[in-house]
């Protein structure tokens, strides 16, 4: 059986707010923690007050729940690119549902591939991604967040402009042709890496931890394989000005990494440890915002996310 105040702790930090507590309470049982009874764990954090100091340090910090309902805000975005491109339609309804403002997608068709290769990797990467959402939905429960509103049309737009890509007048479409959805994937997975990365030591139930871990390693062979279908097809110009808007985006430090390194490949970008850096929730924001500054909304989601982590910066 666990301890009273790690049970406590546990409670404070694995859900979004006092309601999601209170039913993962009820449900301890279900879940192997032992019989723990609310009144027992009340008294428990009058008498001592490390328990007290505990919960608090817990209330500063996101909750797990927080943290995961963030992840699923960046799946929603990954699986709706990624399906369009691949079969001309997002997420069924009913998995879009959930707590805060439900929002539709704006753009997205499906890709004329040129390279059946291409085509094979984005097809097992848009299957991973759905699957992502699934598993953070059942995760999360009735605390899950439903999908915000999501633009996949203008949005790359913006950002194409503000890496230099294109012209101010001029306009990017990621599913005109296989490069230009190489280009914008590139500009999702590497992202998701570190925020993964970087969510990981706000999380405190280990079985959580473990799947955001399992998610990384997928995220993290994502990445890989678009960073190498640029490497092969000699883009690491374009490239390099997308690395440079992130890295404008997230402020410093700039770790942002293009895929080649005096003139060799670099594929992984990692620091001199071959260790792969994170981003903070609030620069993930900053980045899909479009923002470098402290909003609330803008770029991928003109409305911003759902759940309590949705504020850049």
């Amino acid at each position: 059986m666990f301890g009273k105040k790690l049970v406590k702790n546990m409670i404070e930090r694995s859900a979004e707010n006092a309601t999601d507590r209170r039913r993962f309470l009820q449900s301890a049982g279900a879940l192997g923690l032992g019989v723990v009874g609310a009144s027992a764990i009340g008294k428990a954090s009058l008498a001592q007050p490390a328990a007290t100091e505990v919960a608090e340090a817990a209330a500063a910090a996101p909750s797990d729940g927080a943290v995961l309902n963030f992840a699923l805000n960046l799946e929603y975005l990954e699986a709706e690119f990624y399906l369009h491109a691949v079969t001309g339609e997002g997420l069924p309804d009913s998995w879009t549902t959930g707590k805060g403002t439900r929002g539709g997608v704006t753009g997205g068709y499906e890709v004329p591939f040129q390279s059946p290769i291409i085509k094979q990797y984005a097809k097992e990467i848009a299957a991973d991604e759905k699957a992502h959402v699934a598993f953070l939905r059942k995760a999360l429960g009735s605390a899950a967040v439903s999908r915000p509103k999501i633009d996949i049309r203008d949005s790359f737009t913006a950002a194409a402009r503000a890496a230099g890509l294109i012209g101010e007048m001029d306009t990017f479409d990621p599913y005109a042709n296989e490069n230009n959805f190489l280009l914008a994937a590139f500009l999702f997975e590497d992202v998701g890496v570190t925020a993964y990365k970087g969510a990981a030591p706000l999380i405190t139930n280990k079985t959580y931890l473990g799947a955001a871990a399992g998610i990384l390693a997928v995220e993290a062979y994502h990445a890989a394989t678009i960073r190498t279908s640029l490497f092969e097809k000699g883009m690491s110009g374009p490239v390099k000005k997308l690395s440079a808007a992130r890295n404008m985006l997230d402020g410093p430090p700039l770790d942002d990494q293009g895929i080649t390194n005096f003139g060799e490949a670099n594929i992984n970008p990692t620091d001199n440890n071959g260790i792969a850096f994170g981003r903070t929730p609030g620069h993930v924001l900053n980045i899909v915002y479009l923002n470098p500054g402290q909003v609330s909304k803008g770029g991928f989601y003109p409305q911003g996310v759902n759940g309590e982590v949705h504020v850049s910066g």
